[in-house]
This record gives structure tokens, sequence and C-alpha cells, in this order.
């Protein structure tokens, strides 16, 4: 099926993000490897120049823009990685940008942005109402960057398709975080276009989770967003989705939904077991694999996306167990 995005745009994605992104490692897990029975991967893409996957979709989106749009300037509305990422990219391309947020995004990813010089609105208590926003500045002339569903944003996380096959060809499951599906989708559009057999399945949380509430729909549709430890997976798909919940709804085999006290677990696993600093979202496979929820029967690579979380909230959680974990997320 043609989804408009095809796997000669990830491989042109790849030349072009090629002087802002760096290729992370794929590396095995022990741990979880004697966790599941089966040999476990995990690729390290928390370990990006702005701390996240989201880099890949930014700098391919601001490497694709004309000159016109270059001089107006770009426009984003992000839970914090995306606003950092296209904050990072239009630095480097010396863009303006604006960053559209929530109230609910935290303040170290806020400073985080502001840090790299873009402009930072704030507005409401939704990524919806921040939107609200971000479309007006559009409208006044800014190029909007969605954080998932554009396709020049797809074929650039498609690109960490392409280095999962290379790294790890014997692959069977790929485990990703889901959110608004950017990530999921590029991913999937170019692990299948490759490797057909391979499955993909979503993690995302159980609060708010937009994505798995559409699919059970059968049409995108609204939630409430609520506070999480997996924040970075907050936000809706948009109810005029183009992309990202067609590629979804085809080509992943399964979306499972984790628990707020599992996501902490997670995170606490992975700095005392894979010595790695993990936000809430990015912890989403391994808590997904430790909880049982998923249960793996060749081998599995499961999708690091983010360490941008608040190091007083992360020793917290790797410190204080469970009582932590939950006034962590009640914050």
């Amino acid at each position: 099926m043609d989804y408009g995005i095809t796997l000669t745009e990830i491989e042109t994605a790849r030349e072009n993000i090629s002087g802002t992104v760096v290729r992370t490692p794929t590396v095995p897990s022990l741990s979880l490897t004697r966790h599941a029975g089966v040999p476990v991967s995990l690729k390290l893409e928390h370990t990006q120049v702005t701390g996240s996957f989201k880099l890949r979709g930014a700098a391919n989106a601001l490497a694709s823009l004309s000159e016109a749009a270059r001089t107006k300037g770009v426009v984003a509305v992000s839970t914090g990685n995306h606003g950092r990422a296209v904050a990072h990219a239009a630095k480097v391309a010396g863009v303006k940008a604006v960053i559209c947020l929530s109230e609910l995004v935290p303040a170290n990813k806020v400073d985080a942005i502001r840090a790299l010089g873009a402009e930072v609105h704030i507005t409401g208590r939704s990524q919806d109402e921040a939107e609200k926003e971000a479309m007006r500045l559009e409208r006044e002339g800014m190029t909007f960057i969605s954080p998932f569903d554009h396709k020049d944003v797809i074929a650039g996380q498609g690109t960490l398709g392409l280095e999962m096959l290379e790294d790890m060809p014997e692959v069977k499951n790929v485990v990703v975080p889901l959110s608004g599906g950017g990530l999921l989708s590029g991913i999937a559009l170019a692990i299948k276009a490759r490797r057909p057999d391979v499955r993909l399945i979503g993690v995302t949380m159980s609060r708010g989770a937009a994505m798995y509430e559409s699919l059970k729909a059968g049409h995108p549709v609204e939630v409430e967003e609520v506070e999480s430890l997996a924040d970075s997976l907050g936000g809706g798909i948009g109810l005029e989705n183009r992309y990202t919940f067609a590629i979804v709804r085809d080509l992943v085999e399964r979306c499972l939904l984790v628990e707020e006290d599992e996501l902490a677990e997670a995170i606490s696993h992975a700095y005392r077991e894979e010595q790695q600093v993990l936000e809430g979202g990015a912890a989403a496979g391994i808590a997904a694999l430790l909880s049982g929820r998923l249960k793996p029967d060749g081998p599995t690579l499961l999708v690091l996306s983010g360490r941008n979380l608040d190091m007083d909230q992360h020793c917290r959680l790797v410190c204080g167990g469970g009582a932590a974990a939950k006034e962590a997320s009640n914050a």
C-alpha cells in the first residue's frame, strides 16, 4: 500500500541528516536476554545529540525547506523532545524557531529548548491547546513541523529502521515507544520494505494513550492528556491524521499498554542493569518485557528513545522504589 513515504525518501533522509545526527549504537542486553530467554538488544537512541530520536525527523524537515520557508522560520508543538530537536536543527540551519508547549511539559525540557535559542510559547494544559498557538503562527506565515504526522519527519525517523536492520540482521521483533506514531511509522516503513517478516510492536502508557485508543476505535479520537512518567508519549494524534494512524494500523502487529509502576521499574532497571539513564517513554519497551506483557519468541530489539527527564526525579525513581515512583508520576 502507498502511504506517501517511500524507502527511497528514507534513504535520502539519511543523507540529508548525516551532518547533524549521529549513528547511535546497538548493544546486547545480558540482563534482558536472561529475563526473556531470547537474545535482546538495545538501540541506544537516547544517546543522540539532543537526547532523543526526534532530531532525525527535525533535521530532515529543516533540510527539506524551501528558501522562502527558511526565511519565515518554523514553528513546532511539543511535549519537549521534538521542540528541543527542532530548536537544535533550526540553530544549525540558521532558521528562526518558535516552540509551543503546554504547562505539562517538565521545566528541564523547557529550559533546554530556550538554551538552544528558540522562542518558547507556553499555552494551556494539553498539547492540543499548545497546538492552537502553533496553528496561529502557521497562519501568519511560519512553517509548521509536526512532531509526528509529517512526511519529512517520518522519513527522518525511518533512518533508525535502516540502522537497526544493518546492526541486527537476525532481528525478529522490534519494540518501539508509541505516541503520535512518527517514530514507529518511520521504523515500520523502513523495516517492512526490506524485511516484511519482522514484527513491529508499539508500547505506550495506560494513561492517555491516544494512538492505542484510536486503533481500538478504528479512527483517530481525542483522549484526555494526563500526567505520566511517560510524558514524552502524551498528546493526541490529530483528528485529521494524514499518515501515522494508517501506517501503525496496517504495519504494526501489536500495541501494548504499560502501567506507571512498570515504567518506574523499567527506568530503575535501565540504570542499575544497563547503566543507561532513560525517561519514562523511552523505558516503555523494557517495561513491557519485565512485566511479562511482552513475551518475544526470537531475537528482539528495543528502541531506547530518549533521556531527557529531570535528574532529581530520576534519582527518586532509582533510589526510592515504588513510593517515589508514585510521587513522581503525580507531581
